[in-house]
């Protein structure tokens, strides 16, 4: 057992590595891609190949060198603090077997070659793990042109979910953390990235709901990230904040049940008795996402925050999840005006997390006419359980009486008032009060040029002017239903929803 035992540790924490020389040269030339890409930093990064080839040319040309002295070189390597074992099986396995009795000291210079080997085996796959994980996101054709108009209002989510198959909320938060940098800012692991975000898409799969899925992540995550450089909120964050932002509109509906926090809370379901009727979606999404966090190590995108970053942002994730409750709409809306007059961060971010999340009223009729149906279908399966269980029907949840149409005009109305009410205090604030500005105009966004991106910046009045457009198009266009009847009956309704 100890011979095993020093044979895995020599090779790897989890697994035995048997690299060859084709594998590592080719994981290098993985590196060099890397460095080209300005994925790592260049100085360190250029440092470690150099040595890490060096190593392997060493290996490539030691059967043809001439034995040398080899005792003074071997300190380094302690050749005898290794069982003599492991030293027989490593060089038996290691090495071509030519039937020849070999010295004391061509035995150590052979196993100091197979050492060089196992150490720049161990070396290059933790150097490649670091920076490539060995799971950097490839993204297919499709996705890559879905991806060219993430900076646009009319972003098509769908169609990237579909380009992706079904993973949407994947592609879209690697992406823009790809683009604000921060996954060489904050020393993100790749492969922990991935297999997190992987996670959460299988979270908001659990209840296969018609909006509050995966697909509703991605499209908030995008349109928080258009309202960051549209508004010029952008340039009034930090590296951790953009994190914050980001991250949280990622998270803010994982694992949805597809039903209200007044449905939790009427049925006594564990979740409203554990957070005893208060935000009790919002809080499950926040605790479920730090415990899975906290609890699998190769998921964990936070590993290498210093303690207070990992304080601060999660202060402002908490801040900004929890004001997605439905509840706290309106006062919202009502402490806008003194954020204007006092400018506050947290309230700043969880108001533009609550915009994001609201915000399809003010999409293109073809996104909102898809969203509305998938909306409300969901809310009619809340119905027909609270029907099954002898409990009234919540607001717009019974599909046999619903008017759609009318439903949806003062839902409109709402979303304008906040898009409008945003955007000025967006616009107040950032022209009173610089000192709380971060100074590092212009923002470069970090684009894969490549993709052939236009470069997006602060444009306030034509943010207004397409949302209030989309508001004025949608509005009118629901009323010319309302008017005519269309939609005020499930038949008729059962036409909208054959997309969920």
């Amino acid at each position: 057992m100890k011979i095993l035992h020093t044979i895995h540790t020599m090779f790897s924490e989890k697994h035995t590595l048997s690299l060859t020389q084709d594998i590592l040269c080719s994981r290098l030339r993985c590196l060099v891609k890397l460095l080209e890409r300005g994925q790592v930093p260049v100085a360190d990064l250029k440092k470690n190949l150099e040595h890490a080839a060096s190593v392997l040319e060493y290996m490539c040309t030691e059967e043809t060198r001439q034995p040398v002295d080899p005792e003074n070189e071997l300190d380094d390597i302690k050749t005898d603090s290794v069982p003599v074992e492991v030293r027989d099986w490593l060089t038996f396995t290691f090495t071509q077997q030519k039937g020849l009795v070999l010295t004391r000291k061509e035995e150590k210079q052979r196993f100091r070659s197979i050492v060089h080997a196992v150490q720049a085996g161990i070396f290059v796959e933790r150097m490649y793990r670091r920076n490539s994980n060995l799971t950097s996101l490839i993204y297919p054709p499709n996705v890559i042109t879905a991806l060219k108009h993430v900076d646009m209002w009319s972003f098509d989510v769908f169609a990237l979910n579909e380009a992706s198959g079904n993973h949407a909320l994947k592609f879209v938060f690697y992406d823009l953390l790809t683009r604000y940098n921060l996954i060489n800012f904050f020393k993100i692991p790749v492969s922990a990235l991935v297999s997190f975000v992987d996670s959460l898409e299988v979270g908001y799969s659990t209840h296969k709901n018609p909006y509050h899925n995966l697909v509703h992540a991605a499209d908030v995550t995008q349109t928080l990230h258009y309202l960051l450089i549209k508004t010029g909120i952008l340039h009034w964050l930090n590296e951790l904040e953009i994190f914050a932002v980001l991250f949280a509109a990622a998270i803010h509906d994982y694992e949805h049940t597809g039903t209200t926090n007044n449905f939790h809370i009427q049925t006594r379901s564990d979740t409203a008795l554990l957070y005893n009727d208060r935000a009790v979606q919002e809080n499950h999404h926040i605790s479920a996402t730090y415990r899975l966090l906290q609890r699998e190590d190769d998921k964990n995108i936070f590993l290498n925050l210093s303690k207070d970053e990992w304080r601060e942002l999660r202060s402002l994730v908490v801040d900004m999840v929890l004001a997605t409750d439905m509840s706290c709409h309106f006062q919202q809306i009502k402490g806008m005006k003194n954020l204007m007059l006092q400018p506050d961060k947290p309230k700043a971010l969880s108001l533009l997390l609550h915009t994001a999340d609201i915000s399809h009223p003010a999409k293109h009729w073809g996104l909102h006419h898809r969203w509305t149906a998938f909306l409300l279908e969901e809310f009619f399966r809340q119905g027909d359980k609270e029907a099954e269980l002898g409990l009234p029907f919540s607001p717009l949840c019974d599909r046999k009486s619903t008017m759609v149409a009318q439903s949806q005009i003062g839902k409109v109305q709402n979303c304008s008032i906040c898009s409008f009410e945003l955007t000025e205090l967006n616009g107040k604030s950032l022209k009173q009060n610089d000192d709380i500005k971060v100074k590092r105009e212009p923002f470069i966004l970090f684009h894969d040029t490549a993709r052939g991106e236009e470069k997006s910046g602060v444009d306030i009045s034509g943010f207004k002017s397409t949302w209030n457009q989309e508001i004025h198009n949608n509005r009118e266009t629901w009323k010319g239903l309302a008017a005519t009847g269309a939609y005020a009956s499930i038949s008729l309704w059962g036409v909208l929803k054959t997309e969920v």
